[in-house]
């Protein structure tokens, strides 16, 4: 009985030489990244959250009076709370429900045994988060311009509101999404936003409320986030540090406790 030699041209390690071993990290990051983004815009309740139900009250509430958004234009005064909606909607509700059924289903439990540290896991999903939320303001600011809206302010501000907002949302949804079950995930994350979006100052100006309550919802992170963003955006105010103070405590304490209680089974 004769063999056939596998060695060839590439001498005695073969005409294959296989490398066994994780790809690396940036690759994996960015592989997980796209993965990520995939699933979310493949979803449809996802996608009622982050597109639908943003542009419907951008368009509904901007061409019908229906609240009273004080002098001006209605566009300038609701496309930055709207845009502060998306950001809530993606980095906190559609994240903490999302990761929340994966932890029930086993799936960080499994991509935690991965190649894969944790640590870009979660950067992973802060990159979908980030790129979810660019194609959601790139939609919005079109429609908004549509709709006759005249934004004028500090571009370096209006991003920086973006991206405190998006690091207090994902802290907060990340410590929902691991430390309650999936279904009290989704019935909590649901109502927040509800809750959020009613009380937010995203559609019904915070001075429609009695004063003290005032007090209250000012300190939220959606209100800070569309007041910060409306300052800029519509008043023209050049950096509103009260706002950005709140957003950076708010991504201070939630990020820290995610990442202190976070549970992966």
């Amino acid at each position: 009985m004769t063999t056939t030699s596998t060695t060839g041209s590439t001498g005695a390690t073969g005409t294959y030489a296989p490398r066994p071993g994780a790809a690396p990290l940036g690759r994996m990051i960015a592989a997980q990244a796209v993965l990520e983004t995939k699933m979310l815009l493949r979803n449809g309740e996802q996608l009622l959250l982050t597109v639908i139900i943003p542009t419907l009250l951008l368009v509904l509430f901007s061409s019908v009076d229906i609240v009273d958004t004080g002098a001006g234009e209605a566009v300038d005064f609701l496309a930055p709370g709207i845009l502060a909606l998306a950001v809530m909607s993606t980095a906190f509700t559609g994240q903490a429900i999302g990761t929340g059924f994966e932890r029930r289903y086993g799936v960080l439990k499994r991509l935690a045994a991965s190649p894969l540290p944790r640590w870009a896991l979660m950067t992973a999903k802060t990159a979908s988060v980030l790129v979810t939320e660019v194609l959601q303001i790139v939609l919005l600011t079109v429609i908004a311009f549509a709709l006759g809206w005249s934004p004028h302010g500090n571009p370096a501000a209006v991003l920086l509101l973006l991206v405190l907002g998006t690091a207090a949302f994902s802290g907060l949804g990340l410590l929902m999404a691991g430390t309650l079950k999936a279904e009290a995930t989704l019935a909590a994350a649901n109502l927040v936003f509800l809750l959020l979006l009613v009380g937010g100052g995203v559609i019904v100006p915070l001075d429609r409320f009695p004063d003290a309550a005032q007090d209250v919802l000012g300190l939220l992170p959606i209100s800070a986030l569309s007041d910060g963003l409306r300052d800029v955006l519509q008043h023209g105010a050049s950096m509103p540090w009260g706002d950005l103070g709140i957003l950076a405590g708010w991504a201070v304490v939630g990020l820290a406790a995610a990442g202190k209680f976070f549970r992966w089974e």
